[in-house]
């Protein structure tokens, strides 16, 4: 269990003042020139070895992606956009981090712009995240004033930073998206290669992060990459906040050390699952957007990103849905598929069309309305649609019906067996209805 002097989120709770008093006094702030004064090379060397991988889902090292910004500008101007359009279904922590810790992400950018030769930092927040923004903007307002950033500012690195309100598109949350959206057009990703890195924010060089990410750059400058690297297992390294719905007696947003088991997670945080342990039926790990993993694999499961890549899952944000034997499995997968659905921008014929049919056919296998040879059907679909999109919405939306197949088929075949053998009304019978 993680100890409370190794929290770098103290106030994730929004018990203590937000401010920049209190953040000062919880020691947001302290040291900051001193890390901007050893340069660039050392805060990205740093960070490397911390093993600090990217907190929005993909799980890239944060360090080499910082490494991959133009050592010198070519004339352009570097730009640095954190990605707080936190959509992910059951993705809740980046919100606590600007409501209640937000000059920890301004720290942060400050730091991360610097290590990346720009003067410049967009926060791009979600749309339905208004309080959110206020507190932001507040906080930045407030090191304005403190001369913290700024023009001239205390630390030496001239740094703006400005907060941009999206419209409440899941597909912003991918950073070409993004980027497009931060530009005033339509949100959609863009191909790669040119990356971001090199044809990024208007043209110029851009690395897009996570709030989280960011937000944790300065407490390891402070304590050292030796600190955080030693928590949880080689590769799954330092501390990471989860977030866990669903059925738990108590759901809650926690800062853990990764790699901490399951069952640790959800009886010492939140009180264990509805029902007790033997209620469980699957959990959602990392957002809506990865395969399900069923309740005989969990006893004894660790929550990084190799051991549930190991049980053909994902880590992804760490937003884990739990669902008790009282979930409609078939349904809940359903509704999800309606979400990518929904939340599709269109631009690829896989993703466009294989949405929406992946979403008609589950709709029916959940009443029992399907035949059993649409099941190996729906799950080729759903291999014709991952890994054949420009971003990664087709992957998100074909793998939770790949893990319904792969875990729950015998629920599905079961329905179907129901619903056939139920009794058909005759001819007659639907004439005299009618009458």
């Amino acid at each position: 269990m993680l100890a409370d002097k190794d929290r770098i989120f103290t106030n994730i709770y929004g018990l203590h003042d937000r401010g920049l008093k209190g953040a000062r006094k919880r020691g947001a702030w302290d040291g900051t020139k001193g890390f901007i004064d050893k340069g660039r090379d050392w805060i990205i060397a740093e960070m490397k070895a911390s093993g600090l991988r990217g907190r929005g889902g993909a799980g890239f090292p944060t360090g080499l992606k910082w490494s991959f910004m133009p050592k010198e500008s070519d004339g352009r101007p570097h730009y640095l956009v954190v990605n707080a359009d936190e959509s992910e279904p059951g993705t809740c922590k980046d919100r606590d981090i600007m409501r209640h810790d937000p000059h920890l992400l301004i720290e942060g950018c400050l730091i991360a712009s610097f290590a990346m030769g720009a003067h410049a930092c967009y926060i791009y927040i979600r749309g339905e995240y208004i309080r959110e923004r206020e507190a932001l903007q507040a906080a930045i307002d407030e090191c304005y004033e403190a001369g913290l950033i700024g023009p001239n500012n205390v630390h030496g690195w001239d740094f703006d930073c400005y907060v941009s309100h999206g419209a409440g598109a899941y597909i912003c949350g991918e950073e070409t998206a993004l980027l497009e959206s931060l530009e005033g057009k339509k949100g959609m990703p863009r191909l790669k290669p040119p990356f971001p890195a090199n044809m990024g924010l208007y043209g110029c060089p851009t690395t897009v992060n996570n709030v989280e990410s960011i937000a944790v750059a300065p407490t390891i400058l402070r304590r050292g990459a030796a600190w955080f690297a030693g928590f949880g297992r080689e590769n799954n390294t330092g501390t990471k906040l989860f977030c866990i719905s669903g059925h738990v007696n108590r759901p809650c947003t926690v800062e853990e050390e990764m790699s901490i088991p399951f069952r640790e997670l959800v009886e010492r945080h939140c009180g264990g699952i509805r029902g007790g342990w033997d209620n469980l039926l699957a959990i959602i790990p990392g957002g809506s957007s990865v395969p399900v993993v069923p309740a005989h694999q969990c006893d004894d499961l660790l929550m990084d990103f190799d051991a549930l890549r190991a049980v053909k899952s994902g880590l992804g944000t760490a937003a884990v849905i739990v669902m008790d034997k009282s979930t409609d499995i078939v349904r809940a997968i359903a509704r999800i598929s309606y979400f990518y659905k929904h939340e599709s921008c269109g631009q690829c014929t896989p993703c466009r069309e294989g949405t929406g049919w992946m979403w008609r056919v589950l709709e029916r296998m959940a009443r029992g309305e399907a035949e059993k040879r649409e099941i190996d059907m729906l799950l080729e679909v759903t291999y014709q649609v991952e890994g054949h999109t420009i971003c990664a919405l087709g992957d998100a939306a074909a793998w939770p019906v790949q893990g319904l197949i792969r875990h729950f088929r015998p629920e599905i075949e079961k329905r179907i067996d129901e619903y056939a053998a139920r009794p058909r009304p005759t001819p007659s019978e639907i004439l005299q209805a009618a009458e």
